[in-house]
């Protein structure tokens, strides 16, 4: 009797499971149809008295002669991107700032595997943030879970790390009994109502998306040459052996096989984590290149940064990106950067930072293993001497922090 009793609860729970995937691959299909038909601009509404379709071509043509700017911050996980992020996001009333929208895509898209690994995820990390740029937060939505009521969801990633979206009319009056895991800091809020950000958005001078998702510069075509928008990539990079450390300490139990590598002093070449590791620093190599190289439909459009060039001089490499996104460096932004990074300006008008600013950049310098940067120059080797990162022959000048492992170069 308790084994027939066994075999239905089993039954019931494969059942519930497959319920599940089922709505989630749904989800994913609806996108990847969608991506089957060639797309360069968003698709304008139908209805029967063309109300709607007649108010969305008014809203693109306001979008393509307002003289907004568009900044897509590109890099990888833990290069510095949530703090050369906040530049843009510090700039004012002007500024509509989104921190990693993709969050929600990549987190929906990993229950499937054979969509994951696919060439469609980048497509639709690209119409995404098409959509996003344009205000429309719709196509989002689909990948929210759970799924918003009537455009309000207490489930956007990271909301407080954008202050466009904690601030009125967007903040809305808190909701007894409703729980908010990414609630506004700056002040006390409801559940983020999707439509109203849409509305902040239309009213803002100009928009900022950090996206660490995006992994291939070339799949931001269509977004580029979208005669909507005025797109500026600013591809952020750091040296590949900072990161390494930074990711062990931030996920370390997705790292426990570098730890263990530490210990032993021993790396298996032909490891996975190598080879991810190495694919990783192609994929941004291969980025930058396609970048530097200047094609046409980038030209004007294109911006590498070093993090630590960044971290050396903040407030110099902050005015060279406002500069680059043709948007007005605000006194606002300015001041958030000294109080953060303490920094001072000389006489000649140039900021740099203090001693404190530049060594929190290098302290990953005596927390990683000789063995482990070794392996690291030796898999990422190409993207180092492409960006100026000096190599290191023994553990005694990995330590010495008085000599430089970055080279002095512009990339224009």
């Amino acid at each position: 009797m308790r084994t027939k009793y066994a075999v239905i609860f089993i039954c019931i729970v494969a059942l519930v499971i497959i319920e599940k995937e089922s709505n989630i691959l749904s989800r994913v299909s609806d996108k990847l149809i969608q991506r089957q038909i060639p797309q360069q601009t968003p698709k304008t509404p139908q209805n029967d008295n063309n109300t709607e379709s007649k108010d969305y071509v008014d809203v693109l043509k306001v979008l393509s002669s307002s003289g907004r700017k568009h900044v897509l911050l590109m890099a990888s996980t833990r290069t510095g991107s949530s703090f050369v992020g906040e530049f843009f996001n510090q700039h004012g009333e002007t500024m509509f700032y989104l921190f990693e929208p993709l969050w929600h895509v990549e987190r929906l898209l990993a229950t499937a595997a054979e969509v994951n690994n696919s060439t469609a995820l980048p497509g639709i990390y690209g119409d995404i943030l098409q959509a996003l740029f344009l205000c429309d937060f719709s196509p989002l939505e689909k990948f929210i879970s759970p799924s918003p009521q009537n455009h309000v969801t207490p489930d956007l990633f990271r909301r407080e790390s954008s202050l466009a979206l904690c601030e009125e009319p967007v903040c809305t009056p808190v909701l007894k009994d409703v729980f908010e895991r990414y609630h506004c800091k700056i002040r006390q809020c409801g559940p983020l109502n999707l439509t109203l950000a849409s509305e902040s958005c239309l009213s803002k001078q100009h928009h900022a998306i950090k996206a660490v998702r995006v992994r291939q510069l070339d799949t931001l075509q269509p977004l580029v040459e979208d005669p909507h928008l005025n797109v500026a990539i600013i591809q952020l990079v750091r040296d590949p052996r900072a990161i390494l450390v930074s990711r062990m300490v931030a996920f370390p139990s997705k790292y426990q096989t570098w730890k263990a590598w530490a210990q032993d002093g021993q790396v298996p070449e032909n490891d996975e984590e190598v080879k991810r590791l190495k694919g990783n620093c192609d994929q941004v190599m291969t980025s930058a290149e396609l970048g530097l190289s200047k094609p046409q439909w980038l030209k004007g459009r294109y911006m590498l940064v070093r993090y630590e060039d960044i971290a050396r001089y903040p407030m110099q490499k902050a005015e060279e990106m406002y500069k680059f996104a043709g948007i007005p460096f605000s006194s606002r932004a300015r001041e958030w950067i000294l109080r953060n990074t303490q920094t001072t300006e000389e006489a000649s008008g140039i900021y740099s930072t203090q001693k404190n600013s530049s060594e929190q950049a290098e302290k990953w310098r005596t927390s990683i293993p000789f063995t482990l940067v070794q392996v690291v120059q030796k898999v990422c080797g190409p993207a180092m001497k492409l960006f100026g990162y000096r190599f290191v022959d023994d553990e005694k000048t990995l330590s010495n922090k008085s000599i430089s492992l970055l080279e002095d170069k512009q990339f224009s």
